[in-house]
């Protein structure tokens, strides 16, 4: 089974979204729900599964029962467990009608195949009969039976109805699959021989006629025998799945659930057994050599094509690269890829073989607008989540998801940036864009292993080539483009918030090198890089001990690199145009929230390629992070309120902010990123100390810090102020000015809006607003534009405050307010970033005609 182990396909659906493909339908063959949005296998992927095909295991690895969330069915939620079970059953009843339907489409040819037998001219032989239908009928009769029996108990359904000695019975029958399984390579390998020599078995086998379901509009579909045949396969995979869920809203003592648990055991044994041979589907393409051609990898990439950006399913195999795209085919038909191109990994090499520059240029778009999609979709989740608590919203949420789905596609297409070449060796290239350093290793190292072996160039006839590009739609393991419409509502949305890492040392280098890692978190379907260590130089046990904030949008997984630092200037890549540091090692963790949002620090390692990287980390959620904690100690800075720092300074503006931003001018401006990258926790909770205990050194530290480290140290400034920048109080008004349609009100308005502030707020904010612009006049090479910074420091400088998030808790969370209101946010900021200089003296004479309420 490693075709369908290889990397996470999907989580269970939602519980109250049981439709005919829930469990099988069409899914297999054309990858469309019923509203013809493209769906996944259900593959249960939980933490407690084995590797395997769904078995959960105890501590030694052996299969144990497995018994539902504690407190899940407790109370009143009895009831509605039991009528989840109801819905669970009906999605499962559906899907077995339209899996006995295409059971019996492949015994319908069988019967006249049969009679042409004792005839002259037979079509087939009763051998080749007998292989290629081999247990069909038998298969037919186990889940007609099942099927008459389990639909008077929805019928007739009540609590009291059970169904687990049906699934029993259903389960001990599971050696007929058994049977199939070791047959099914035959079946298909005679099915193909049968169709080459005789012209009137393949009009049969490309045609077969399946009905529809008795409710169903479509009264037949037309489905290959291939395809069929493969039904058996990826229903005896998926039929566990209905059992975890009737056990997860099966109440303990209900006399169903020791049967369910024992279908269910009986149905993992059998997997287990045969999950090394339960996808004979990769064994039926070879190699010239003979091999068996296996597919290794496939993931849906971003190629640079003709100038543009196109998205492409790529597919790995044992001898070969093919690009492909999703052909577009009529409704109801069997969906196929199209090959774009394809590549002999005989002939595939990483580096060009003369000095043309044949490969496209990457067009990068400006990364304020990358984020401010992030924005618009972050808003249109919220307004999901509050149409599905209204009455009859349900056909604005399917708007809004359509909407959604667009918008993260387009995100998808246009935020990858890393260049991943490859080259054939007759000098064409090929582009991709990747998210992240991680998956272009992936690829590159997963390629590099398989041409370790002795491998031939092969050209593919076009016959070759169509059935192999026709066997992708099965044999691939990433079904879907990663992006969050695709998930069900049920999944883990994953974390918002900030999660602190330190990374503490490795161990495990064989020679010294100059050593750093780099730390990424996935966020809106991909990863991105959000922190780097110094470069510890000539070491074989580097101890970095360096901590990072890391901002969460969603996120479920992180990732460690560890590189070597290459400082020689003659090994500049011609393709990418940079040093290319040489990957020691990877790695990832899941982000476990219950494991991270201990208050604690959890120690974690892990392991790349016999190097250990040792790191801590804990998580502050989204509505935490909005909590402002005054300071209990009045004499020092942070946490201090604004005046107070000011008065005692005797000063317009804190000393901290000027020093900061003094320090960021004379030399951050042309840092890449600066105020985006984090800085080094450690160094910025240095900082920390001595402006608030006033050290002498501070100079003389800001002169010799990590730019970074200063910046962040700004930044956490403006965030552990006691209030906003921008004041509670005048925060509804800021909203409500920002969304002013009309150029003249909205002027005033946000004029009048900054007079109101206190004179060191205001002071203080104008001073960074002067050093922000000029920050952004530097964009051609910090790559800091003013809608960047505007991110960056719209929502510290600007938030609501805890009794407007209270006051709003009835209809959403903090985390949810924080992501509907942070466009506006940005938006406030980025207004007066784009507006000519505001003097203070200026702002203070100026009498407007327009006031506003604050």
């Amino acid at each position: 089974m490693d075709g369908l182990t290889q990397q996470p396909v999907n989580q269970p659906g939602s519980d109250f979204n049981y439709n005919t493909d829930g469990y099988e339908g069409d899914g297999a063959d054309d990858g469309k729900s019923q509203d013809g949005s493209e769906t996944l296998p259900y593959i249960d992927e939980s933490p407690t599964m084995s590797p395997q095909l769904g078995a959960p295991q105890g501590p030694n690895g052996e299969a144990v029962s497995p018994t539902p969330p504690e407190g899940l069915l407790a109370g009143g939620d009895i009831e509605k467990g039991l009528e989840m079970k109801k819905l669970v059953l009906s999605g499962f009843l559906a899907s077995e009608e339209i899996y006995i339907n295409q059971v019996e489409a492949l015994l319908l040819p069988m019967r006249p195949l049969r009679a042409t037998v004792s005839t002259s001219q037979p079509v087939l032989t009763i051998q080749q009969i007998e292989t290629i239908f081999y247990k069909i009928q038998d298969i037919y009769e186990i889940h007609k039976e099942f099927y008459d029996a389990l639909l008077p108990s929805i019928q007739q359904w009540d609590e009291k109805v059970t169904v687990g000695h049906l699934f029993q019975k259903l389960a001990s029958q599971l050696g007929v699959y058994k049977a199939f399984v070791d047959n099914y390579k035959v079946a298909l390998e005679t099915a193909e021989k049968c169709s080459q020599a005789n012209i009137q078995f393949q009009k049969i086998s490309e045609n077969l006629k399946v009905k529809g379901p008795k409710d169903s509009k479509d009264c037949t579909t037309t489905i290959s025998m291939e395809a069929l045949l493969y039904k058996p396969i990826d229903r005896v995979t998926r039929s566990t799945l209905v059992l975890h869920d009737l056990l997860k809203h099966t109440p303990k003592d209900h006399p169903d659930f020791p049967l369910l648990q024992d279908a269910l055991r009986i149905s993992q044994n059998f997997l287990s057994s045969i999950n090394e041979d339960i996808d004979p589907r990769r064994t039926a393409v070879t190699t010239p050599k003979g091999e068996a051609r296996q597919l290794v990898k496939d993931g849906f990439l971003v190629e640079v094509s003709e100038s543009s950006r196109k998205l492409r399913h790529v597919f790995l195999f044992t001898d070969l690269l093919l690009c492909a795209k999703m052909k577009k085919t009529a409704v109801g038909r069997h969906q196929q890829y199209e090959c774009k191109w394809y590549i002999p990994l005989a002939d595939l090499t990483f580096q060009t073989l003369d000095d043309s520059d044949s490969c496209p240029s990457i067009q990068v778009l400006p990364e304020h607008e990358i984020e401010e999609m992030k924005i618009k979709i972050s808003a249109l989740k919220n307004e999901i989540q509050k149409e599905k608590k209204a009455p009859k919203g349900q056909s604005r949420v399917e708007r809004l998801r359509k909407k959604m789905n667009e918008q993260e596609s387009w995100l998808l297409l246009h935020s990858p940036t890393i260049p991943f070449r490859i080259h054939n060796k007759h000098g064409k290239s090929f582009l991709f864009l990747l998210s992240s350093d991680y998956e272009r290793s992936e690829w590159r190292e997963s390629i590099q292993k398989l041409q370790k072996k002795d491998l031939q160039a092969c050209v593919l006839s076009s016959v070759e080539l169509q059935v192999l590009t026709s066997s992708c739609f099965k044999l691939r393991t990433v079904h879907n483009i990663p992006v969050t419409s695709n998930k069900d509502d049920e999944e883990t949305p994953g974390l918002y918030g900030f999660l602190h890492v330190i990374v503490h040392s490795a161990k495990g280098f064989k020679e010294s090198a100059n050593l750093y890692c780099t730390l990424e978190v996935d966020s809106f379907g991909y990863f991105v890089s959000k922190a780097k260590t110094r470069a510890f130089r000539d070491t074989t046990e580097p101890q970095w001990n360096e901590e990072f904030e890391i901002e969460l949008e969603g996120s479920q997984y992180l990732r460690i690199l560890c590189y070597e630092k290459c400082y020689d200037k003659s090994m500049l890549n011609k393709d990418d145009n940079e040093i290319v540091d040489k990957i020691m090692g990877k790695g990832q963790v899941q982000l476990d929230p219950q494991t991270v949002q201990s208050k604690n620090w959890h120690m974690d390692v892990i392991e790349m390629n016999g190097i250990k990287v040792e790191f801590s980390m804990k998580f502050t959620s989204r509505d935490l992070s909005l909590k402002r904690t005054p300071s209990k100690k009045q004499s020092g800075v942070f946490g201090v309120k604004i005046n107070v720092v000011t008065k005692r300074e005797r000063s317009k503006v804190p000393y901290i902010v000027r020093q900061c931003i003094e320090e960021v001018e004379k030399r951050g401006i042309d840092e890449v990123g600066i105020y985006r990258i984090s800085g080094v926790a450690t160094d910025i909770q240095a900082l920390k100390l001595a402006f608030d205990t006033n050290t002498k050194d501070i100079l003389v530290m800001l002169s010799d810090m990590d730019i970074n480290a200063i910046a962040g140290t700004l930044k956490l400034y403006f965030r552990e102020l006691p209030e906003p920048l921008l004041t509670d109080r005048l925060y509804p008004a800021f909203m409500e000015g920002i969304a002013l349609s009309d150029p003249a009100a909205k002027e005033n308005c946000m004029m009048h809006l900054l007079r109101s502030l206190p004179d060191p707020n205001l002071m203080t904010f104008l001073t960074l607003l002067e050093h922000l612009k000029r920050v952004a006049e530097k964009e051609p090479i910090n790559k800091m534009s003013l809608h960047n910074l505007a991110t960056v420091f719209g929502p510290t400088l600007l938030r609501p405050s805890e009794a407007e998030c209270a006051k709003a808790q009835h209809i959403t969370s903090a985390s949810d307010i924080w992501s509907h209101d942070v466009m506006a946010q940005v938006q406030v900021l980025l207004y007066y970033l784009q507006h000519p200089p505001i003097s203070f003296a200026e702002l203070k004479r100026n009498t407007l005609y327009f006031s506003t309420d604050v």
